[in-house]
């Protein structure tokens, strides 16, 4: 290594999460910090970390809901996003400010790679690739790799030399190179590359996203108009963890490459993962560190909990085990507040038979037979047990209640109508109410009986039918601020 080289890559920048955040030292301290707050009480979080009116939780900001500070994620970071597979927006601060998020580049590097390459594809490091500077995967120019070896050098170690030497690679095929074989400057396919990435972030909706090179570095002759914000990271994560090579490689805490060097010999490369949320935190999966000084400690953090999937995006953090912190903070608190909610609140309860046994069910409404003049049909769920996964920081639930026009004979289980389940207006669904009793119809004599006494009730102004009565109730989630 020359003298040059040795200085670049000790000085700063993503340096730091390639050799010293990647120790074991390192690593043993973060679970360290990790274990000391989760022990904190409820409420409590470090002294440096705060909660910001101006915080959005689900679109409507902290100080519009009224909720308590116990209720908020405490964190540090400058800008944050907590993000759900499915696209939800659960927390946001400073989302779609214009940042630098340094390595975290690396994220849309892997993307263009994976969709213009297959495993097969080699990589061969250029002596500009191997002399690129700061974070390295310790590669040398001529060095051979596989397309997904060198995808682990440019995710797991952070490696700016990875990301130049796919950036070449890639940038040649996508001029067509490879097809006529001919010679492309490096430098020109690197752009024809940085071009596609800037190409694909528009095509995603990355619409405050523009990257200048490959790694994400932003200074010391790489100083530009790169920049992106906390959203549009999390959303180019989520479309990164849809690809399964892309998840299996940033879920890697540690591992083993080969590559051929240029003398032809082979040799294996240790790599461990930047990423201490591996390992320390249940569930989580990925995905990428970044750090400049422009930028600040970042990080893109995923994690999965029997199929709930979320991204923390926390750029701009105080120190590079804070924004580990950050996202743990913010993932559990998601955890902790997606609950399920029984559908059935009710103090009365009836014995049915049900597949032969007896069974108790909740009363949750009576709904009018339309047959008779004072009598109703005691209604439940469909399904008793049924309950629905809910953000409890989003609002109450509220039920609407219609009702089918009950005639005839009512037999257990007979639907009664149905009931609509609402969270701040947003419909969760919408479940049918059966009988859970029997009431046979009026007889003849009876029902000529019942027709006289409605016609001197119509003339005197007197109910006909019975009223339909709520039984169920939908008790508050968040008693101590409106939600």
């Amino acid at each position: 290594m020359t003298a040059s080289r040795k200085h670049r890559f000790g000085v700063r920048a993503d340096a730091r999460d390639a050799q010293v955040i990647s120790s074991r030292v390192s690593k043993v301290f973060f679970a360290c910090i990790l274990a000391l707050v989760l022990s904190l009480p409820v409420g409590i979080t470090p002294a440096f970390a705060d909660v910001r009116k101006a915080d959005i939780i689900l679109g409507v900001s902290v100080d519009s809901r009224g909720l308590s500070l116990a209720d908020c994620p405490s964190v540090d970071a400058e800008y944050a996003v907590v993000m759900a597979a499915d696209g939800t927006l659960y927390f946001e601060r400073n989302s779609k400010a214009a940042t630098q998020i340094a390595s975290i580049t690396k994220v849309m590097t892997a993307i263009i790679v994976l969709e213009n390459t297959d495993k097969n594809t080699l990589i061969t490091v250029s002596e500009r690739a191997a002399y690129t500077g700061e974070s390295s995967a310790e590669l040398l120019a001529g060095d051979v790799l596989t397309r997904d070896d060198t995808l682990k050098a440019l995710l797991l170690s952070s490696g700016n030399d990875a990301a130049v030497a796919l950036a070449e690679a890639v940038g040649y095929i996508l001029l067509g190179g490879a097809n006529a074989n001919i010679e492309v400057d490096p430098w020109v396919a690197e752009q024809a590359f940085i071009d596609r990435m800037n190409e694909r972030a528009q095509e995603l909706g990355l619409v405050d996203t523009y990257f200048e090179n490959p790694h994400g570095l932003d200074d010391d002759g790489f100083e530009g108009e790169q920049r992106s914000c906390a959203l549009d990271v999390a959303r180019m994560v989520k479309f990164a963890m849809e690809n399964e090579t892309f998840r299996s490689i940033v879920a890697t805490a540690e591992t083993d490459i080969e590559v051929i060097r240029a003398e032809g010999g082979k040799e294996k490369l240790h790599l461990e993962s930047t990423d201490q949320m591996l390992g320390n935190f249940d569930g989580a999966c990925g995905v990428k560190t970044g750090f400049t000084d422009l930028a600040g400690p970042c990080f893109a953090g995923a994690a999965n909990r029997e199929g709930e999937e979320y991204y923390a995006v926390v750029l701009d953090s105080s120190d590079a085990d804070q924004r580990f912190v950050d996202a743990q903070i913010l993932l559990q608190w998601i955890y902790d507040h997606q609950v399920e909610y029984p559908l059935a609140h009710s103090d009365r309860y009836v014995d049915i038979k049900k597949n032969g046994e007896v069974v108790s069910v909740p009363v949750v409404a009576e709904v009018a037979h339309s047959n008779w003049i004072d009598k109703t049909v005691k209604a439940t769920l469909a399904d008793p047990d049924q309950a629905v996964a809910i953000f409890d920081l989003n609002g109450n639930i509220n039920q609407t209640f219609e009702y089918n026009t009950v005639q005839g004979d009512v037999r257990i289980g007979d639907k009664l109508g149905t009931i609509t389940f609402k969270q701040r207006n947003d419909v969760l669904l919408t479940v049918d109410m059966v009988a859970c009793e029997e009431m046979k119809a009026p007889g003849l004599i009876e029902g000529i009986g019942i027709w006289w006494d409605r016609l001197f009730r119509k003339f005197s102004g007197q109910q006909t039918v019975a009223y339909s009565i709520i039984v169920n109730q939908t008790p508050l989630l968040n008693p101590r601020g409106s939600g």
